[in-house]
């Protein structure tokens, strides 16, 4: 009697073990998303930097030095991507409670969170993508339409738009594994 009690708690504890380390693995991912997508939206919301830039009106006239400011609101790309990230960890933060209030582990509750993690990575990466193309356009410029690179006089900004974007990204991949995560457990049940 005594081994048949032993080895009915033994899986229990197991099942138990890999349920918590389960949910610590999630708590750990829901954290990071919730810290990079903050750090993306603050990097790139305050980036800013001005420069005096010569204007050539006429070809025999001196230049004019003008003032010039590269903002991340000047952008909708960057607008979409500063507020994409705002949402995401918004949402994060807000998963992190409902995570904890699911201990009991309604279904619906959970469905609800997987699907939300799905759209987060849809819109994250859809604000990634907007704010790199706009990226590459001021690293490289397009001669097609006349568009001139900016990042050799708004080196600074490029570079924090390009840090934001990385951030953002591993931001994105932190909710893609909670995905991932949520259809292994489901494989399982």
């Amino acid at each position: 009697m005594e081994t048949e009690s032993k080895a009915y708690t033994g899986p229990t504890e197991v099942k138990e073990g890999n349920g918590r380390r389960m949910r610590f693995g999630e708590l750990v991912l829901r954290v990071l998303a919730l810290a990079l997508t903050l750090a993306a939206a603050i990097l790139l919301g305050v980036d800013k930097q001005t420069k005096v830039i010569p204007l050539t009106l006429a070809p025999n006239l001196p230049p004019l030095y003008v003032p010039a400011t590269a903002e991340w609101h000047h952008m909708s790309a960057f607008v979409f991507f500063v507020v994409t990230n705002a949402i995401a960890c918004s949402y994060a933060a807000l998963s992190l409670l409902l995570t904890f209030a699911n201990r009991g582990g309604k279904k619906g509750l959970a469905m609800m969170i997987i699907i939300l993690d799905l759209v987060m990575v849809a819109l994250l990466f859809s604000g990634n993508g907007a704010a790199t193309a706009v990226g590459v356009l001021g690293y490289q410029g397009n001669s097609h339409v006349r568009w001139n690179k900016v990042c050799n006089v708004f080196g600074k900004f490029c570079n924090q738009v390009a840090a934001a974007v990385v951030v953002s990204l591993l931001g994105s991949i932190a909710f893609l594994w909670l995905v991932a995560l949520a259809a292994l457990n489901l494989q399982k049940k």
